[in-house]
């Protein structure tokens, strides 16, 4: 059984924080390739939860790029602020990209500076989306 939209929201919002917070700890700890897996959950599941807010059902997607588009296009009164947000982390974006491949299926490292701009990406983006 489907859980209602408000309930759904809700969670995705918590597992967003506490992807979210435990990139903190990965990377507190050099442990930068999970860091980054976790930055990617954290944005992905955020990006779902502010579509459905925005009474559009998520795709079956990971792309965090394609997410933040679409949010871009339905985002009443902030579709230029979106739009803005995703030219000026585009490269960050394409990163958590690789890291949601990567994590699964090759192995890359990456380095803590990446990891904090990436980090710093996300946190503008969760904060103004």
């Amino acid at each position: 059984m489907a859980m209602p939209k408000k309930e759904e929201i809700e969670t995705l919002l918590t597992r967003s924080k506490r992807f979210f917070e435990t990139a903190g700890y990965q990377t507190s700890v050099g442990y930068y390739d999970l860091a980054m897996f976790s930055l990617e959950q954290a944005l992905q599941l955020f990006l779902k939860a502010r579509l459905l807010e925005n009474g559009v059902d998520y795709p079956h997607t990971h792309s965090v790029t394609s997410l933040l588009e679409m949010l871009g296009n339905v985002s009443r009164g902030k579709e230029q602020v979106v739009r803005t947000l995703l030219e000026k982390h585009l490269t960050e974006l394409g990163l958590l990209e690789d890291a949601y491949i990567t994590s699964r299926h090759v192995p890359r490292e990456y380095r803590r500076e990446e990891v904090k701009r990436v980090t710093k990406s996300v946190r503008e983006l969760m904060e103004n989306v």
